[in-house]
């Protein structure tokens, strides 16, 4: 079966960096798109990044533009999340996905989910 699972959450300082990833088995990794998600408590599940089988094309959500970073090594079927310049707001679990076919901004597009990491941005 498919299975995803996310590593690297932890506790850091506001200002300080984390490097998420995400090891997909069970699936044909070259064909699918792969995206982050987060979800704070009380709130709703948010897109973070988005990348294509390609990585030809690659979508952030504004709140972490110029300090997130997606990327994917195909020939270790992993996706990963450099967070740097983390704020306290960023503060949630976060969980990789995977959707067959183009990427996507939408958490419903996509077909399989990991468990989901904790990241915490003190201040």
């Amino acid at each position: 079966q498919v299975q995803l699972v996310e590593s690297g959450g932890g506790l850091v300082q506001a200002g300080g960096s984390l490097r998420l990833s995400c090891a997909a088995s069970g699936l044909t990794f070259s064909n699918y798109a792969m995206g982050w998600f987060r979800q704070a408590p009380g709130k709703e599940r948010e897109f973070v990044a988005a990348i294509r089988w390609s990585g030809g094309r690659i979508d952030y959500a504004d709140s972490v533009k110029g300090r997130f970073t997606i990327s994917r090594d195909n020939a270790k079927n992993t996706v990963y999340l450099q967070m740097n310049s983390l704020k306290p707001e960023d503060t949630a679990v976060y969980y990789c996905a995977a959707k067959w076919g183009s990427s996507s901004t939408g958490h419903r597009d996509y077909n399989y989910w990991g468990q989901g990491t904790q990241v915490t941005a003190s201040s």
